[in-house]
């Protein structure tokens, strides 16, 4: 899905980030902690250039991201 996304919408759409977010959860909770971590920091830096920073979003997904990495 979040490639057809990409490939459909484009890497910086609002859906497509709610993919991207949506599969770093799924991976990090299947075991990936890493490759859940790498896409959410991804996501997170373009939710910040596309969203900003103070967009719940954004903020939702760098509060994972620390909450992950304590």
């Amino acid at each position: 899905m979040l490639a057809r996304r990409r490939r459909i919408l484009g890497a910086d759409d609002p859906d497509t980030l709610l993919s991207a977010h949506n599969l770093a959860v799924t991976l990090y909770l299947e075991g990936d902690v890493a490759g859940g971590l790498r896409l959410l920091a991804d996501t997170v830096a373009r939710r910040r250039r596309v969203l900003g920073a103070d967009h719940p979003d954004t903020v939702f997904t760098a509060d994972l991201i620390a909450r992950w990495r304590t």
